[in-house]
């Protein structure tokens, strides 16, 4: 998806006025800027409103659903406030099935992708999950591949800011997020190591991190299995260096 990119005066089924950044009159009756969603197989509304940072409550509410937990491929679904469609089965991973148990750590499968301080470790968050690590480092700190792949998106996202995925061999998935500028583009085989990005604070950050992700199978994994060991990863914070 090339940045910038938007949908400019396209009937589809809704009302929009001409131009770009349209006026969608959703389904209560109320003009609101935002978007139609088109269900895809595999998609819920909870994993939707994850991708456009909209309470699937939210979502629920606006489209008239009788039953948010049942949504069907091709299903119209406006999304309020969003500029644009983004692509759901990519940037949002998939619910972990029920009774899922993650193994033991699997040591050196992925490098570090920056050198810093992991300030917020995988897991549960309040009433949400955090699908991955959080890295404090000064803006601008290179970010790198943690393993070699195909960069299968690169452009800006609700609550990331500027966001790389990079898919890998075996299921492998790494997402790098809140960067300063990403320097890679979709469709580009990228180098284990390889420079992809700078840190950054773009998206809903308080200060510069890279917001890392290694995701099997589209499930969110905790980073810290697949990362080499560090002397002080008993800590609240752990210093990570090159």
């Amino acid at each position: 998806m090339a940045a910038g990119w938007r949908t400019c005066g396209i009937a589809v089924g809704v009302l929009l006025v001409s131009g770009c950044a349209p006026q969608v009159l959703p389904p209560n009756g109320h003009r609101a800027s935002g978007v139609v969603h088109v269900v895809k197989p595999g998609e819920t509304l909870y994993r939707i409103g994850r991708a456009y940072e909209v309470s699937h409550i939210e979502l629920a509410r606006i489209n008239r659903l009788r039953d948010p937990h049942h949504i069907q491929p091709g299903q119209r679904l406006f999304i309020p406030g969003a500029a644009r469609t983004v692509p759901v089965e990519t940037v949002t991973p998939a619910e972990p099935p029920e009774g899922f148990e993650p193994g033991g750590a699997l040591g050196n499968r992925f490098i570090w992708p920056v050198t810093g301080t992991v300030n917020s470790r995988f897991g549960p968050r309040g009433v949400a999950v955090h699908d991955g690590i959080d890295i404090a480092a000064p803006e601008g700190t290179p970010v790198r591949s943690a393993e070699a792949g195909e960069v299968i998106y690169s452009d800006q996202l609700r609550g990331y800011g500027n966001l790389v995925i990079v898919r890998h061999a075996g299921g492998f998935a790494t997402v790098y997020a809140h960067n300063q500028a990403n320097l890679v583009r979709e469709g580009q085989m990228v180098r284990r190591g390889e420079m992809i990005a700078r840190v950054g604070s773009t998206g809903r950050v308080t200060a510069p991190h890279l917001h890392f992700e290694i995701r099997k199978d589209n499930i969110a994994q905790d980073p810290l299995r697949y990362l080499p060991r560090l002397c002080c990863s008993g800590a609240a914070e752990v210093s990570v260096a090159d």
